[in-house]
């Protein structure tokens, strides 16, 4: 009971730090995009993207959580319950981590747009650089699983 307890700790963790990353980041996108907009709505489509670059990493922990459920069993081990938890944590950290830094590094480029809106395709770049960690920290806590 313990060991099923210990695991769905740590999936839980993991959807939710790394929901609550996305969040945090979505509020600063979605903050700055609003700016914009009341000065130019045509621009739209060009903040759109880095607006919603954020979201991945409650995505990367949403389905690590559901992928880790079927491995939590009636018959698991402590060791197995301490193996999930510990599998989910470097998700859980690099989600909730990246989500935030993700989008205060988008809002720059939302706000480079409003100057000068032929940036918008190079602007993804910056933030796509900081995903990478949320990926490599998805790609590790599946290792481990």
């Amino acid at each position: 009971m313990e060991a099923q307890a210990l695991a769905t700790l740590g999936l839980a963790l993991c959807a939710g730090l790394c929901g609550a990353g996305s969040a945090i980041g979505l509020m600063f996108t979605g903050s700055a995009a609003s700016g914009v907009l009341a000065e130019d709505p045509k621009k739209f489509s060009k903040v759109l993207i880095l607006v919603v670059l954020p979201a991945t990493q409650g995505i990367y922990g949403f389905v690590f959580a559901i992928l880790g459920m079927s491995g939590i069993t009636d018959t698991m081990t402590a060791l197995e319950g301490a193996k999930l938890f510990a599998a989910a944590m470097p998700l859980a950290i690099t989600g909730l981590i990246s989500g935030i830094f993700q989008g205060k590094t988008a809002v720059g480029g939302i706000y480079a747009v409003a100057k000068n809106e032929s940036l918008s395709g190079k602007l993804i770049l910056f933030p796509a650089m900081v995903e990478t960690y949320a990926i490599l920290g998805l790609v590790v806590s599946i290792l481990l699983m």
